[in-house]
Formats: structure tokens, C-alpha cells, sequence
């Protein structure tokens, strides 16, 4: 028995900027509106077995359960279940991994896996845990905060930061061509309000204007955490590291925004009966931990594992999508894998776009997806750095 799973639709929100157009909407409101626009996809809501959702911060509006929420703001009947899980910025693609591995073994036939994660009304870290409630549970990693590894990250490779903000110039630059040549048009689903006028559709993070002389203005935005113990802390466990430049900027780091991203994976049964050609099959899929000081090199070590497993090389893919947390973590994979940038985010990314830390993961396959149709290509592979010294990476074969 065939039992591979397979990428049937891909939608997402567009992302919100922090306190902008999403920022009134709850974010069961924001899963709920997509999962309510695949019926008119072809995905009938009585054949969905599951709702699997990532989210970080799920506390408060998005604590308990948040995906059963939207199965009932949604509309969906009441046999659909939810799911939440949590692998920081690798949640939505951990849903997905979860739902594929579900399909694979049989255990359901269709299954709605992503993200959500409404950063304005949410903020990064109000879920607590040790890192931020007691320190000496995790003192023996030697955590820092992200910005500081980023920097360190930086300092270790040489990168400088005209070299950063070189990168982030280039994400804004490419995300405007993708608007502007509607390449996000398949998978955008407007976010309504409750009169149903449209919030928001398009992006609303990127700034399409942005030159390296305004990023070359932007303070660095680590600095104070390094001053106040952190840098000393990194440099004790990486000697190697001579002096950590504080290079890292708002211009040139992931953006807080908000939104939602949904992939629904199906297996073949499933998309004969609903009449859905599969998009792209899920060839393997991997998470792994790394260096929890340097905690956002993993990546390069979850490109090598993911395409071991699926059998292939680095020149076998055709297109990459590596989350632009920071620049620096970019520039490394790029040095570490030594893949060529024109093959990378060549639609922009975070630093442009925007990170709902849960739902980025089903964004960015779901992108891929889109732009390997696009150009023809046949495989495309997801990578994304997770806090605490974690990575996930994924590797998707069009149909």
C-alpha cells in the first residue's frame, strides 16, 4: 500500500505587522478564517481527521487548545479534534511533520497541519518557562539570548555589518519583486473582520523603499544584553570567538508580526476521493539539537541529516527556504552548505516578511511550493533555527 504523504493546499494569512492590521484579531480568528477557506479548495470538512497547530507562546488567548477553538469558529463539524504542539520557531513545521508521520502510518487519511501565532496580542516570551522564571534550571546550557547568539554567530564567521545588512537589503528586495509580480497570490487568504470588510491583504511588514544607508542608521539592537553579562558568558564557552561585534539590527532581524499558515497533507485515497491533484510529496523530515550557546547554527547540521535521509545531494534540491531569524544564520548556512544564494529565499523572507514564530515553518513550505510550480523545479527543502539549540529541516518533491 502506497502510504506517502503528500501536500494537497497550502494558504496562508498575510502577516501582520506588530500592533498594525491583525492586531484586533484574535488568533483563533486568524487559524479559523483559513481553515473556513478550504472548503471552497476542494477540502471537504467532514473528511479532515485532525487539526494540528504549533504555536510558541501558547498561553492565554492561545493557551489550552487553540486549535479546537478554530475548528468551531471555523464552522468545521464537531467530529474535527485539535492539536497543539510547541518547537519554538520550528512549530509549523513540526505540525506538518507530525500530520505527514500520522498519514504515513496509516493512522488518518487527511489531516490540517501549521501554525498561528498573534505576536501583538501574544507577546515573545509570556509564556514563561525556565529560561525566563528560573535561571539556574538551564545554567548548565549556558543560554543566551537569541540577538547575542546571532552576533556571536556573526563574529565567529567574519561577517561585518555592511555584510549583514547587505543580506537584509536583498530580502526587502525580493519580497517587493514577489509582490509585485503576485508570485504569494495562490496561497494568500485575506483576513476578514467581523463586518467582513478585508483587514489586510498583502504583506504588511516589508518596506519595498528600504536602502542600505537607512539600515547602516539603525543602532544595534543586542548590545545592552551583551554589556550585561552575556557576551562573557558566550566568549567563556567559545574562545575562539576574539571580540563579539554587535552587528544585529531591527533592519536585519526577523520582524514580530502576526498571522497564520495552514498545509493540508493528505494521502493519495484521500485526495482521489476529493477529487485533489497532490501538489508535492514530503520526501523527509528531521529535527535535531546543536550548540545551545551558539543555538541558531543547527540548520546546516538539519541540511545534511534531512537530505541524507531522503537519498539526496545539496545539488538535487532545487530551491531553499532557510528562516531569516537573523542574517547571520543565513550567511552561515549559506557558508556551511556552500549553496548558492540564488537559490535561497528568492522570494525574501522574515527579515522582509516578518516571523509569527508558530505558524513560519507551513508559510515557508508552503512558499516553496509555490515558486517550485512556479519555475517548473522538482524539490525543495525547509530549514528553520529553533531556540535553545534546536533545528527541523524538510524536504518536499513536487508532483
Amino acid at each position: 500500500m502506497n502510504r506517502d504523504a503528500f501536500i494537497l493546499d497550502a494558504v496562508r494569512t498575510p502577516r501582520g505587522r506588530r500592533r498594525g492590521a491583525l492586531a484586533e484579531v484574535h488568533p483563533v480568528r486568524l487559524a479559523a478564517g483559513l481553515l473556513a477557506s478550504l472548503e471552497a479548495r476542494g477540502v471537504a470538512a467532514d473528511r479532515i481527521d485532525d487539526i494540528v497547530l504549533g504555536t510558541v507562546s501558547a498561553v492565554g488567548e492561545q493557551g489550552g487548545v487553540l486549535a479546537r477553538g478554530a475548528v468551531h469558529a471555523a464552522g468545521l463539524p464537531d467530529t474535527v479534534p485539535g492539536m497543539q504542539v510547541n518547537r519554538y520557531c520550528a512549530s509549523g513545521l513540526e505540525a506538518v511533520t507530525t500530520a505527514a508521520g500520522r498519514i504515513a502510518a496509516g493512522f488518518d487519511d487527511l489531516i490540517v497541519a501549521g501554525g498561528v501565532e498573534a505576536m501583538s496580542r501574544v507577546p515573545l516570551g509570556s509564556d514563561g518557562g525556565p529560561y525566563a522564571t528560573d535561571p539556574s534550571e538551564v545554567e548548565p546550557w549556558s543560554l543566551v539570548p537569541q540577538g547575542v547568539s546571532a552576533d556571536a554567530i556573526a563574529s565567529l564567521d567574519g561577517f561585518d555589518r555592511d555584510d549583514v545588512d547587505r543580506f537584509a537589503l536583498l530580502s526587502q528586495q525580493r519580497t517587493a519583486a514577489a509582490w509585485d509580480e503576485q508570485r504569494f497570490a495562490r496561497s494568500i487568504v485575506p483576513v476578514l473582520g467581523v463586518d467582513g470588510a478585508v483587514l489586510l491583504d498583502r504583506d504588511e511588514h516589508p518596506r519595498a523603499g528600504t536602502t542600505l544607508e537607512a539600515l547602516a542608521s539603525l543602532a544595534p539592537a543586542f548590545a545592552a544584553y551583551g554589556d550585561a553579562g552575556f557576551d562573557r558568558l558566550v566568549l567563556q564557552h567559545h574562545p575562539e570567538i576574539a571580540r563579539i561585534e554587535h552587528v544585529h539590527t531591527a533592519g536585519n532581524s526577523s520582524g514580530i508580526v502576526d498571522g497564520a499558515g495552514l498545509v493540508v497533507i493528505g494521502n493519495e485515497a484521500a485526495a482521489a476521493s476529493l477529487g485533489l491533484r497532490p501538489r508535492a510529496r514530503i520526501m523527509a523530515s528531521t529535527s535535531l539539537g546543536s550548540d545551545p550557546t551558539l543555538m541558531l547554527t543547527g540548520p546546516v547540521a538539519a541540511t545534511e541529516r534531512v537530505l541524507a535521509r531522503a537519498g539526496l545531494g545539496l545539488d538535487d534540491i532545487d530551491l531553499f527556504e532557510v528562516n531569516e531569524a537573523f542574517a547571520s544564520v543565513v550567511l552561515h548556512w549559506l557558508r556551511g552548505t556552500g549553496v548558492d544564494v540564488d537559490r535561497t529565499n528568492v522570494n525574501g523572507g522574515a527579515i522582509a516578511m516578518g516571523h509569527p514564530l508558530g505558524a513560519t515553518g507551513a508559510m515557508l513550505l508552503g512558499t516553496a511550493l509555490d515558486e517550485l510550480e512556479r519555475r517548473g523545479g522538482r524539490r525543495a527543502l525547509v530549514t528553520l533555527c529553533v531556540g535553545g539549540g534546536m533545528a527541523s529541516a524538510m524536504v518536499i518533491e513536487r508532483v
